[in-house]
């Protein structure tokens, strides 16, 4: 994420307790107070600053009014009223849309320098080969780029850029990896295989065949037409023994 004066980033790697590793990347803080400057919007007027970033869960928000250009920021975001030489902000969805559209820009710029391939394709690597992904179109540079401000900033913002930078609604063409398919789809889910048969009467005599030997397998397909079973020789000599007890 470029931080407003065009540096590069820089991500920093911190080891917490259990083995987790934690990831964080400096960000323009002109998105903190961005959040405050919406959310005090809705009263629909000027407001100093300090009325406006405060935080009952998170008082240390108010470092956020130590941070050096702090008025050059808030130029980006808010129209500004003075009045007794003290100013009086508020939310500007215009500003904010065209400052937001820059930091897209610059993302695009940051992409393109370290070689990063954000081609449609690359979200179903696992269906293509290296040699036909298409290169890089600017609009999926531009829609990469937009995802990655969208994590900073509300969806209802996030679409407003969206419309703003005229993106088009992702092409459907191209496969998703199927636990998505089952996660986002709310219609039930059918089966596609008769999973009944498992309680049929005749599984039992599936399973015991599937159990048989090369040679039971042989002797079951003989004709037995005609044939005495064994039980019947048995049973003639447990008579005879009953008869002499």
């Amino acid at each position: 994420m470029d931080c407003g004066n065009g540096a590069r980033a820089r991500q920093h790697v911190f080891l917490l307790p259990g083995g987790l590793l934690h990831f964080a990347t400096p960000m323009d803080p002109l998105f903190l107070l961005l959040h405050y400057l919406r959310k005090a919007d809705k009263e629909g007027k000027f407001q100093p600053l300090e009325q406006v970033v405060v935080d009952d869960m998170f008082p240390n928000c108010i470092l956020l009014l130590k941070l050096p250009d702090l008025e050059k920021l808030l130029r980006h975001v808010t129209e500004e009223k003075e009045i007794d030489k003290k100013k009086y902000y508020k939310y500007s969805k215009e500003k904010t849309i065209k400052w937001l559209e820059i930091k897209v820009h610059q993302t695009v710029s940051a992409l393109k320098t370290n070689n990063v391939n954000v081609g449609a394709r690359v979200q179903a690597t696992a269906f293509f080969s290296g040699d036909q992904v298409s290169i890089d179109k600017e609009e999926d540079y531009i829609r990469y780029a937009h995802g990655l401000i969208s994590d900073y900033i509300p969806k209802e913002l996030s679409d407003d850029l969206s419309k703003y930078l005229k993106l088009p609604e992702p092409s459907a063409s191209l496969p998703n990896p199927p636990s998505k398919k089952v996660k986002l789809s709310d219609e039930p889910v059918e089966a596609k295989e008769d999973y009944t048969k498992f309680n049929r009467k005749d599984w039992k005599t599936e399973k015991k065949n599937s159990k048989m030997t090369a040679a039971q397998k042989a002797l079951a397909k003989v004709d037995k037409s005609g044939m005495k079973s064994i039980d019947s020789f048995f049973a003639t000599k447990n008579k005879k023994k009953i008869g002499k007890i």
